[in-house]
């Protein structure tokens, strides 16, 4: 066991020292606010505060873990080691020239999110916004490279320590924002759908559409065994969120009424592991919200454990506070659609901290690094496949969770770009 010795008890260093060593490195951690406690202790041991108590280890540390609520935090990136840190102290005695558990914390419990800043058209923080971006360490799981720069210092000094560190790992996540392109979708949809596909001259959809109708052709959209089968074939886990809100300017593909539908989402379930995909109006309002859990758990038979917000919509800290209440174990939403890297710094589950309460919470966060949104500009395949290596790598290192997010209507085969998907897809699903 690992004994941290500080002056006075802080929620927010209890809730980075367990993720860091806990949960990243795989060592149990302790706290103590008496000397003669920390003194007596004969295993790995280290101080943290403004100055050592004596010749321990110590990590000199500034004020950030030991405030409450939020301030307008000024923070100065700096170059270090061949990575970034920030939060720099000037103790000649710290071990490491910058306070690594503030920046640890200032990341995870998505400190800049509170803050004032511009927001995208559907009111989304922004990669653009974050400090990673501007500092260029988005694609870099910093917190998890930090975290084994602490370990490789406790190594030195502690010869006996021992580390049990998570393995690697990857999962897919498959958002279904349209089940079904023309199937079942009722009179009105089918009309509304092939009165654009004529007005655009699209020729080629209203003779798919009118076979898909007729029975004659399989649904573009209903790649789900394609998926399912892919995903066996390599190491990867897999995960369908499924849409149930109401018909809104943002969610008019699935209809939760329809039987065709739900009966979809009961053959997925049967196969993998199913989620919810929460609409506009369930991230912001909880009688939606409960509305929704409704209606999945009537569907699958089974609790909602799992949900991803739609396009990746998190309103700090209302969301995630009402899925707590739902009691949902696990939410998948921390990344950036349009950006390869990692929103939170991470590429570890961690559980919410919700700054305005000041407390550790159950929720856990699955943040995901790669979505197909990202390579929307990219063209051929190989150049797809060598930016996701990069992130990939980066992964491996630190022993992290590779979390990728998909699309199903990507595989469509009456889409130019289905090919370029599977062959990145393929891509995914072997990485071990």
């Amino acid at each position: 066991m690992l004994l941290i010795y500080t002056q006075k008890r802080s929620p927010r260093l209890r809730y980075i020292a367990k993720q860091l060593f806990e949960r990243i490195l795989g060592v149990s951690v302790d706290f103590t606010t008496k000397i003669e406690n920390f003194v007596a202790h004969n295993g790995p041991k280290f101080s943290y505060g403004k100055q050592p108590l004596g010749k321990e280890l110590f990590f000199q540390s500034v004020s950030l873990l030991f405030e409450k609520g939020i301030s307008e935090e000024i923070v100065t990136v700096k170059k270090w080691d061949n990575f970034v840190c920030f939060y720099t102290v000037s103790h000649a005695e710290s071990a490491l020239p910058f306070d690594v558990f503030a920046a640890s914390f200032y990341l995870l419990s998505r400190y800049e999110e509170y803050l004032p800043q511009v927001k995208d058209s559907l009111v989304r923080f922004m990669a653009s916004s974050s400090i990673a971006y501007e500092h260029q360490f988005l694609q870099q799981p910093i917190v998890d490279i930090w975290a084994y720069k602490v370990k490789e210092i406790l190594m030195t000094r502690f010869e006996g320590i021992q580390f049990f560190p998570t393995k690697f790992s990857t999962a897919i996540v498959c958002e279904v924002s349209e089940a079904l392109a023309y199937r079942k979708k009722g009179w009105f949809r089918s009309f509304q759908s092939f009165s654009k596909s004529l007005f655009e001259l699209k020729f080629k959809q209203i003779y798919i559409q009118g076979k898909v109708i007729l029975g004659l052709q399989k649904d573009p959209y209903h790649t789900y065994n394609y998926i399912i089968n892919k995903a066996k074939s390599g190491n990867a886990q897999l995960c369908f969120f499924f849409g149930l809100g109401n018909y809104s300017n943002y969610e008019k593909s699935n209809n939760h009424h329809s039987q065709t539908y739900q009966k979809l989402i009961k053959s997925i379930a049967d196969y993998c592991t199913i989620g919810m995909r929460l609409s506009f109006d369930a991230q912001k309002d909880l009688v939606a919200l409960k509305n929704e859990k409704k209606r999945f758990e009537k569907i699958t038979h089974r609790s909602l454990n799992q949900t991803f917000c739609q396009y990746s919509k998190i309103n700090l800290p209302t969301t995630y506070r009402d899925l707590i209440e739902q009691e949902v174990a696990c939410d998948y939403s921390m990344g950036y659609q349009d950006n390869s890297g990692f929103r939170a710094g991470t590429c570890t589950p961690f559980l919410f901290y919700d700054l305005e309460y000041e407390i550790q919470t159950p929720l856990i966060l699955m943040p995901y690094c790669l979505s197909e949104n990202a390579f929307e500009k990219i063209t051929e395949s190989e150049n797809a496949i060598k930016q996701a290596s990069v992130i990939v790598d980066a992964v491996k290192k630190v022993n992290g969770n590779l979390i990728i997010h998909i699309n199903n209507q990507l595989f469509d085969t009456s889409n130019q770009r289905s090919r370029f998907w599977k062959l990145v897809f393929n891509y995914f699903v072997s990485i071990s």
